[in-house]
């Protein structure tokens, strides 16, 4: 089959360009034609998604839709694997030239804001459909800023976002909750679960005895990445478990330096936090897995989450807000803890304390990571993938 991907920047940014720098090759590994094509290549100090020498690769920015787009089509395409696509005019003219399938990682065409929030003081989730009334709730229910003319900007980019999505010939959810979603706004789709990539270092897992605790957040500094909400109840959390706590927030974001002031200040003898910034996939299993605890505080629906699920494979469990896909792979007490909701500082440092409070406990919690963690096998998605391929190039 040639499958062809298509996304909105050829740097791993977040998790669908980390699901498609290990999906490509492993197709292009079992006998598939690929070919690569993305809108931008930045930023610049991110890593690349690797492609296979030989095969075709095209960036929209170098190249030009009038280019591109012919040279793809030349090619042949059996099925047009798509992810993120910024630009609307492109990918209206890329969906004529092959059955396509979308992977939906986030709620690009069924959300004013794409992130299903109402963010206020207390945020909560949004269960509404996409539709007209959508600008009727922006301002009320804190959709989005304060801005009227960017308020109808982003409706009518998420509508024609809608339009196009019924012109795909498959969607795929990465959760079921993300099904869910799809489904509620009119849309079919199958729900195909990622997959936990094998680590390259040995799964050995800190020592509980060890002074301090670890704890690690792992990804964009944003507000719906919820950081604030793990600084704050890291010292009720050490007050309660009477032991040294260390944090470590490896990555980065327009919030990483409000994160950074705000740990100083709460910052002593028994508390400590450290910001190493973004760091390669090897470097970043090595810390996991010297780490006791994952913390994985979004505060938005989060699709899935699959740090959690990837940590539990060096046997590092994790805790929550049960929002979003998240509790399709945390189980409380089996593989980690769900913080209670509404989302609260309290409720993260009470699922922490459940966590690290008793040894026992702990190496059972270990235990349930790592079996959750094998539960989602690349095999098995590809298997999924290629079926719905088939069904769509016939």
């Amino acid at each position: 089959m040639r499958i062809a991907f298509v996304n909105h920047t050829r740097r791993k940014v977040g998790g669908a360009e980390k699901y498609i720098g290990a999906v490509l090759p492993a197709l292009a590994r079992a006998g598939h034609e690929v070919a690569w094509m993305y809108e931008s290549d930045v930023p610049a100090d991110r890593e690349c998604i690797a492609c296979p020498s030989h095969a075709p690769s095209w960036c929209i920015a170098e190249r030009g839709v009038t280019v591109a787009l012919p040279e793809l089509a030349r090619w042949k395409p059996d099925i047009l694997y798509t992810h993120g696509i910024a630009d609307n005019t492109f990918h209206a003219a890329l969906l004529d030239l092959a059955p396509s399938v979308l992977y939906a990682h986030n709620y690009n065409g069924t959300c004013i804001s794409g992130n299903k929030l109402h963010d206020g003081e207390v945020p909560r989730i949004c269960g509404r459909a996409f539709g007209p009334a959508c600008l009727l709730h922006y301002f009320p229910d804190h959709c989005g800023g304060r801005n009227p003319l960017t308020m109808l900007s982003l409706y009518r980019e998420q509508s024609t976002r809608f339009d196009l999505m019924h012109r795909y010939c498959a969607l795929i959810a990465n959760s079921r909750y993300v099904q869910r979603e799809l489904s509620q706004n009119g849309f079919e789709a199958h729900c195909v679960h990622p997959f936990t990539a094998e680590p390259v270092v040995h799964p050995a897992a800190a020592v509980f005895n060890d002074e301090p605790l670890r704890l690690i957040f792992a990804g964009r500094m944003t507000r719906l990445k919820g950081g604030e909400y793990l600084v704050r109840a890291i010292p009720e959390a050490q007050r309660q478990l009477g032991r040294k706590l260390h944090v470590t927030f490896a990555g980065d974001g327009q919030e990483r330096s409000q994160w950074q002031r705000l740990s100083q200040g709460l910052q002593n003898a028994s508390v400590t936090f450290d910001f190493p910034g973004w760091l390669g996939s090897t470097d970043l299993q090595r810390v996991i897995a010297q780490c006791h605890l994952m913390v994985f505080p979004s505060i938005w629906p989060e699709p899935f989450g699959l740090s959690g699920p990837e940590a539990g494979l060096l046997g590092v469990p994790s805790v929550a807000f049960p929002v979003g896909g998240i509790p399709e792979w945390l189980h409380d007490g089996v593989n980690g803890h769900l913080a209670p909701t509404p989302v609260s500082v309290g409720g993260l440092a009470e699922a922490i304390t459940k966590a690290l409070c008793d040894r026992n406990h702990y190496e059972a919690l270990r235990q349930g990571a790592c079996r959750e963690g094998h539960r989602y096998s690349l095999d098995d998605h590809l298997s999924q993938l290629l079926a719905i391929f088939e069904r769509c190039r016939a």
